[in-house]
């Protein structure tokens, strides 16, 4: 009985083979007979038209000996696999992603530097140093194209434009242009590409950016690379070291296609908010221009040039049915929007577009339209921006500071007050390390100067002193309030009002010395934006006073002082006169508000 079994096992095994095998040659004699009728028909195999698509390509391609090489291994590897495996389709989409590269090909530049102006001057409006240093990476381009230059990194409040800087400087140079946005990217695979080993590889996004422009020297711009993430799958901020640096981007290897790629002819532009999230080393690769915040007078032009014709076109209102006078623009401006840069502006230009559209589909407006500062409310309805309360008249214990953030400057309000308590310190809205231990610098120096401003010493034994940072749900860090906080401490303590028509910025250090700060332009323009002329900043920041337009400066006062003291005769509505002995010299002549400093005296040595 068990060699029956074990003959019946084999049996089994033999028949099931055996139709395995009848099964296979049914498949190839069906496959032989399709493949011969076919030929008969003149159709020939599809992988063999494939293959035969291929070489015609080759054989017009530009390209280097291993380039070569590799393409025809990879095609003789095709030619020996069978048409319905996994790995032809693999091969496949290689050979066409290397054969539809655009390899030596190049557009030819522009060389005219009037024209190259021209369309910078057209594309946009003011942006003048930022022009001239791009108009001088031209003309260096005109005379060494074979140079590497530096890549250009725009910093800058978001609606400033940035981007479209890229796409100017690609339409004067005559060479295509490619977008590729980095934001949130934390794979490596993303700039370098995936390894044909895996499921859906890919090449890299500067591959990809190559492959849509079809040319080897387009200007690429790097999108937001402040926003660059970092995970397992490795740092993207550290494979782009390759791809910017000059002296390694010539023979840049993609992981997919497994070839040198000659970047030398690309031109880098990156774009980003802020400058802190990108990498050092990654930075150091970058030659970085900054943009500001626009002016009224910017916004005011930017509308009427570009703006309202692109959101007259988008809403299909014509010109024959609206109009904005300036004196509208300025209100809706004002009051509608406080930003650094435009989109907020062109939201509400379109929202006023599409009012107007509905009134003419409707047919409920005959005549053309003009939007002036009385009518304005009749189509977006109040103003949003009011006046803050605390801008209309001195308090005790509320201050006018300036803050950078990477969306641009803003207006900044410090509070304090007093209460019975056994001498704490209570510090609230969200604050850094940085600001708290500015606010503990200010408090030991208001102590330690407490017998000067006749203070009595109790207060700080029996009284907790809490100061406050309103818009508790943002963040707030950076070296730039100590003044602010030091003299609101000084207002809530002695029971003096603040002025409310002065702002201020600027560190302080434990004996009381102003100093410097960064974002003097943002800060310059947020404290325009609402009302205010008179800005205090430490005397080490004049030389910053120059990146400020003309016309911004003739609107503004600026106050530098070397020490806190000089604040506190400047922005209290009642001086306290202290002496300086615990200062250390005597107070020296200070700058009042009557004569505040100008341009021409930017660069004078300090008293």
């Amino acid at each position: 009985m068990r060699e029956i079994d074990l003959l019946e096992v084999q049996q089994k095994i033999t028949m099931e083979a055996r139709g395995e095998m009848d099964k296979g040659q049914r498949e190839y004699y069906l496959r032989q007979q399709l493949k011969a009728i076919q030929n008969e028909l003149g159709e020939a195999n599809e992988l063999a038209e494939e293959i035969h698509a291929f070489r015609n390509k080759i054989a017009k391609l530009k390209v280097p000996e291993e380039i070569l090489t590799e393409i025809e291994r990879n095609l003789k590897k095709l030619e020996r696999m069978h048409p319905d495996s996994s790995e032809t389709a693999v091969t496949r989409t290689y050979l066409e992603w290397m054969t539809e590269m655009p390899w030596g090909v190049q557009s030819e530049d522009n060389k005219d530097l009037e024209l190259a102006q021209a369309i910078l001057d057209e594309d946009h409006d003011g942006l003048a140093k930022i022009k001239d240093r791009l108009m001088e990476f031209l003309a260096v381009r005109k005379l060494r194209p074979d140079l590497k230059g530096t890549i250009l990194c725009f910093v800058g409040p978001p609606g400033t434009g940035k981007t479209s800087l890229g796409k100017s400087v690609a339409r004067a140079l005559g060479r295509k242009f490619a977008r590729v946005s980095l934001g949130g990217v934390h794979d490596e695979s993303e700039i370098r590409g995936h390894r044909r080993t895996y499921v859906g590889a890919m090449p890299g996004r500067i591959v990809q950016a190559l492959h849509q422009v079809k040319t080897m020297n387009p200007v690429i711009v790097l999108d937001e690379v402040d926003k660059i993430g970092r995970d397992m799958r490795g740092d993207p901020s550290a494979a782009l070291l390759e791809v910017l640096d000059p002296e390694q981007n010539h023979t840049f290897r993609d992981n997919y296609m497994n070839v040198p790629i000659d970047l030398s002819q690309v031109l880098f532009l990156t774009t980003a908010n802020e400058l802190d999230p990108i990498q050092p080393a990654f930075r150091d690769r970058m030659e970085i221009i900054h943009l500001s915040s626009y002016t009224l007078e910017e916004k005011v032009s930017i509308a009427e040039k570009h703006l309202i014709p692109r959101q007259l076109e988008k809403n299909g209102v014509k010109k024959e049915q609206v109009a904005f006078a300036k004196s509208g623009l300025k209100a809706l401006i004002r009051g509608y929007t406080r930003e650094a840069g435009l989109r907020q502006l062109e939201r509400e230009i379109g929202s006023v577009c599409r009012k107007i559209a509905r009134r003419v589909a409707e047919e409920k407006q005959k005549v053309k339209f003009t939007l002036t500062e009385a009518n304005i409310q009749e189509l977006l309805g109040p103003v949003k921006l009011l006046q803050d309360e605390r801008l209309k008249a001195p308090r005790v214990g509320v201050i006018t500071g300036l803050a950078w953030t990477s969306t641009g400057g803003d207006v900044l309000f410090v509070e304090a007050l007093k209460m019975p308590g056994k001498g704490g310190l209570i510090l609230t809205g969200q604050l850094g390390d940085v600001m708290k231990e500015s606010a503990q610098a200010a408090l030991s120096y208001i102590r330690s100067r407490s017998d000067a401003f006749e203070i009595d010493p109790e207060i700080f034994q029996k009284h907790d002193i809490h100061i406050h940072f309103p818009e508790g749900a943002i963040p707030k860090d950076g070296p730039s309030a100590g003044l602010a906080i030091a003299t609101v401490l000084l207002s809530v303590l002695k029971g003096i009002p603040v002025k409310n028509t002065i702002a201020m910025t600027g560190e302080i250090d434990l004996r009381g010395e102003a100093l410097a700060i960064g974002g003097l332009k943002e800060k310059s323009l947020a404290a325009l934006r609402v009302g205010i002329k008179d800005i205090i900043i430490p005397r080490a920041n004049l030389k910053d006073l120059e990146e400020i337009s003309p016309e911004v400066r003739g609107k503004l006062r600026f106050h530098p002082v070397t020490h806190v003291e000089e604040v506190f005769e400047m922005a209290l509505t009642k001086w306290v006169c202290p002496d300086r002995r615990g200062a250390g010299r005597p107070l020296a002549a200070q700058p009042s508000l009557r004569k505040p400093v100008r341009t021409s005296e930017v660069h004078r040595p300090s008293r």
